[in-house]
């Protein structure tokens, strides 16, 4: 019987992998034989990361501390995992911020370093990761963490530079996906919706927040842990060559309404 989602020997990048959805697309990804470069800026969480996945799933799993929104350290990390590995497979652009304030207070200061974390950030790590690895080798698999707030706007958390940011990894994707396509790598990206991560269970957490989740989610709940795990694996499929620039939501139903 054929295992669609076997990746055996591969190398995954996931960036944002010290805590939260980053840590359970890792796991979903070392379930199915793919060694693990946990990528964060925390070397402790980063260290017990990799520990638990490694010893869980008998893959090799090592977490590298780096900035996303610095050049220089993100081609030093991608040259650390090539000197290692030799290859990079799978790249999952997860990392990313989140501040929610009314438009009209949002400072400079705030919209930068939004865009600079959640697009930047993952145009720097994709771009380093496909001219060191995946072009060289001529396959790759990456697979941006953009957010259903890339495709609409909303009324209950006002957050206009996120809404930004992520319309535009989401068209980076489009742009990557045309770019790179026939040269074997594949762009595509996942729309998360409400999942609980450090950033965001005050707010879902809230009874104001959970009633307005069952009026505009045709699920009426939240996603669960693992629910963004199957979308992980299906575009990091090696048998998923044909499925190039499509965003995918996985938010319940949120944006089909």
């Amino acid at each position: 019987m054929k295992n669609y989602f076997d990746l055996t020997g591969q190398a995954a990048l996931i960036t944002g992998c010290s805590t939260g959805l980053g840590v359970q697309m890792a796991k979903a990804l070392a379930s199915q034989g793919a060694n693990i470069i946990a990528v964060a800026r925390r070397q402790n969480m980063l260290d017990e990361v990799a520990s638990q996945i490694s010893e869980e799933f008998g893959v090799e799993a090592v977490g590298i501390s780096c900035d996303i929104t610095d050049t220089a350290t993100v081609e030093k990390t991608v040259s650390a995992v090539m000197e290692r590995f030799g290859r990079i497979d799978i790249l999952i652009n997860n990392a990313g911020t989140g501040g929610v304030a009314p438009a009209e207070e949002i400072t400079d200061a705030q919209f930068e370093n939004e865009i600079n974390i959640d697009l930047f950030g993952s145009f720097k790590v994709a771009r380093a990761v496909a001219k060191h690895a995946m072009l060289p080798a001529g396959y790759g698999r990456i697979i941006n963490i953009a957010s259903m707030y890339g495709l609409v706007g909303n009324k209950i958390a006002p957050c206009a530079p996120y809404h930004a940011a992520k319309g535009g990894v989401i068209n980076m994707t489009r742009a990557l996906a045309s770019e790179w396509g026939e040269k074997g790598i594949t762009v595509n990206a996942i729309c998360p919706g409400y999942f609980y991560t450090p950033l965001t269970v005050e707010t879902l957490n809230s009874e104001f927040f959970r009633n307005y989740a069952k009026q505009m989610i045709p699920v009426s709940r939240y996603g669960n842990e693992g629910e963004l795990d199957t979308a992980a694996l299906f575009l990091a499929s090696p048998c998923s060559t044909y499925v190039n620039g499509v965003i995918l939501p996985v938010d319940g139903g949120y944006t089909a309404m």
